[in-house]
């Protein structure tokens, strides 16, 4: 007797299993280019030369390429992602603005694809809800040596090559840097508090734990290499001094409602540094740093660490209530330069529970004034911070 499969099993198991993004283009009856993309192409036959495409069978995309005894294989690479998304979609007409270029046989070649093979139509087979469409390879040529745009997980990606001469990045070594000019002070701000304390820095669009110090990571847990991804709410701090454009793109990482996010930020500017609740339920979040930050990063990783900023994003930046007690998760503080960037921040986390507003307050007090010494000891360096900010 069959096993009863969950559709939703099959897709997760099968999803382990990584595919290369073509989109499948043709002229169709009406003589207008048509275009959809696969995942699931692949090579039949070396002689004769066949390959295969697997559309849906009730596909309205397909139902046009069909008219023609022609379709073309364009094999996308990993900078396409939009142009992937775009013949993803249901957009009327997909080639709108995009360049392409006949094949022998007529059907568009895409601009920018890393290879090509234009077929003839020699069979379609049953296969389910697909259909499984046979081509003989009429002509095929390589474009571009460039890495293929791949499918993994339910999120596209591209192959990691390792490499013994990549360059760290500009900001990250600053970050360093800067960070180890501050070690004494903070190492000394954690031991008096209790607390762990670490440095942050911003690189590109994530911050990057470049220091920590204090009990171990008994709470957070957070370790140097850590990174996290500046999705709003997460970021205030590096974004308080930032352009409106920055602040924009900040913005539209997170999808939906923007206004609390800017609500946030317009805390943060007034109050000078950003302050999270913990969530009533301990999520496990080292482990999702953990898998976020390692070397092979995969599609999953980042949605569960996307998952983890949208579950607690309400927790940020609360207005606190004399009388009340509450359980922190994090403080930072930003150390602002003279150019308008925030390349590092200051976070205190793994503090003492139940602390009333006036604790919370002179833990905020402590952070600044260790912010204050930052400056004033960068500055000193030769640093581009402002040593005259308070």
């Amino acid at each position: 007797m069959d096993r009863l499969i969950d559709p939703a099993t099959f897709r997760e198991t099968l999803g382990h299993y990584p595919t290369g993004v073509a989109v499948i283009t043709a002229i169709d009856e009406a003589g207008r280019p048509a275009g959809m993309v696969v995942g699931s192409f692949t090579s039949v036959s070396l002689d004769p030369p066949l390959v295969a495409y697997l559309p849906m069978r009730q596909s309205r995309t397909y139902a046009r390429l069909r008219t023609s005894r022609h379709f073309c294989v364009n094999v996308l690479a990993a900078d396409q992602q939009e142009l992937c998304r775009t013949f993803a979609s249901r957009t009327a007409d997909k080639f709108a603005g995009v360049r392409w270029r006949p094949a022998p046989g007529g059907s568009p070649i895409l601009d920018g694809a890393v290879s090509w093979i234009e077929c003839e139509v020699t069979q379609e087979l049953d296969g389910g809800d697909h259909v499984i469409v046979l081509g003989r390879v009429r002509d095929l040529a390589v474009v571009r040596q460039a890495l293929p745009l791949l499918f993994f997980q339910g999120g596209y990606g591209r192959f990691s090559l390792p490499s013994l001469t990549a360059p760290a990045d500009p900001d990250l070594i600053e970050g360093v840097r800067m960070a180890e000019a501050v070690r004494d002070r903070l190492e000394t701000l954690a031991s008096e508090v209790e607390a762990d304390c670490s440095v942050l820095a911003k690189v590109n669009d994530e911050a990057v734990f470049v220091m920590t110090a204090g009990r171990g990571g008994r709470g957070s847990g957070a370790a140097v290499g850590h990174r996290i991804p500046l999705i709003p709410p997460l970021g205030a701090v590096f974004y308080a001094d930032a352009d409106p454009g920055e602040v924009d793109q900040w913005l539209g990482r997170c999808p939906g409602e923007r206004d609390e996010f800017r609500r946030n930020l317009d805390a943060v500017r007034e109050r000078g540094y950003s302050l999270s609740l913990m969530p009533p339920q301990r999520l496990d979040r080292v482990a999702v740093m953990d898998d976020y930050s390692a070397a092979e990063v995969l599609p999953i990783h980042e949605r569960r660490i996307r998952q983890m900023i949208a579950e607690t994003a309400l927790l940020y930046e609360p207005e606190l209530t004399t009388g009340r007690r509450y359980d922190l998760h994090s403080i930072v503080v930003p150390v602002p330069s003279t150019d308008g960037r925030t390349r590092i921040a200051l976070r205190m986390s793994s503090l003492p529970g139940q602390a009333d507003v006036s604790t919370i307050n002179g833990w905020v007090e402590r952070l600044k004034d260790a912010a204050h010494a930052a400056r004033k000891t960068l500055a000193e360096r030769g640093f581009p911070v402002c040593a005259a900010a308070g």
